[in-house]
């Protein structure tokens, strides 16, 4: 799949292009977390290592359900339907009953 480039005469402000980074940032500071605590517990790097993975992951899971779980506001649908129509089509929308999105 390509990235659908921004509207010609909009550019993504910097919260918006830092928001995926600042996302994942939050997860590797969870797994830093974590690592180091078992580091000091358990003085074993592999532990640590394995914490440090499983406590990132984890997160990254934990937020992008979160993520997933936002309703975008109404610059946002606008946004997703004048692309979506840029490439020629609607996509599907689940719990929609009109006949538009069908």
């Amino acid at each position: 799949m390509s990235n659908p480039s921004p509207k010609p005469g909009r550019t993504p402000s910097r919260r918006e292009v830092l928001r995926p980074a600042e996302l994942v940032g939050g997860a590797a500071l969870l797994g830093v977390f974590a690592g180091l605590v078992v580091l000091i517990a358990a003085r074993s790097l592999v532990d640590a290592g394995v914490a440090f993975g499983v406590a990132f992951i984890v997160a990254l899971v934990v937020v992008a359900l979160f993520v997933q779980s936002l309703k975008p506001d109404a610059e946002e649908e606008a946004d997703i339907e004048e692309q979506d129509a840029a490439h020629g089509g609607t996509r599907p929308v689940l719990g929609r009953d009109d006949e538009e999105h069908r």
